[in-house]
């Protein structure tokens, strides 16, 4: 019993620190300094186990603003420091998720949508210094940054160091 108990802290300790086969999903010009979900899917399951929010990235390969954001996103500082407190997840092309739930203001792109550590889309967090008819939009890593910072106070979520 106990070493069943070791054996899952052990492997939760390697996924914070390596890439899992759950958390082997591709930086997409976003960053390697990220640890990747590789799935949507996974990524809620992880953050459902974990307690910890997932920022969901949704981007197009051909997308000129996509293109714009990548390396600022992939060198933020800021946003690497915050992220070891979320699931990353990043969705190009054909992975982009079916429905509202992801589009909830329309399906342009970049889109940065956050899930609560429950596994629900929160459509409250959003681009607060952005465009009202697109509020998941964000273009610039000190507007992503805040939102990150938003979700963790919302959630309660450990303190962090940034």
């Amino acid at each position: 019993m106990a070493s069943g108990h070791f054996a899952k802290l052990f492997l939760t300790l390697i996924c914070n620190k390596v890439h899992c086969s759950s958390l082997g999903g591709r930086d997409n010009g976003l960053g390697n300094n990220y640890v990747w979900a590789g799935s949507l899917e996974s990524g809620i399951q992880i953050a459902t186990n974990h307690n910890k929010p997932v920022m969901v990235i949704i981007h197009k390969s051909w997308c000129k603003s996509c293109k714009n954001l990548k390396p600022k996103f992939a060198n933020s500082t800021e946003i690497q420091n915050l992220s070891k407190h979320f699931v990353m997840v990043n969705l190009m092309d054909d992975e982009e998720p079916e429905g509202n739930n992801y589009a909830p203001d329309g399906t342009y792109i970049p889109r940065i949508l956050f899930v609560s550590p429950k596994g629900l889309v929160d459509h409250d967090i959003v681009n607060e210094d952005g465009s009202s008819q697109h509020k998941y939009f964000y273009s610039k890593p000190e507007q992503i940054a805040k939102s990150m910072r938003k979700v963790l106070e919302k959630y309660n979520i450990e303190k962090f160091d940034v």
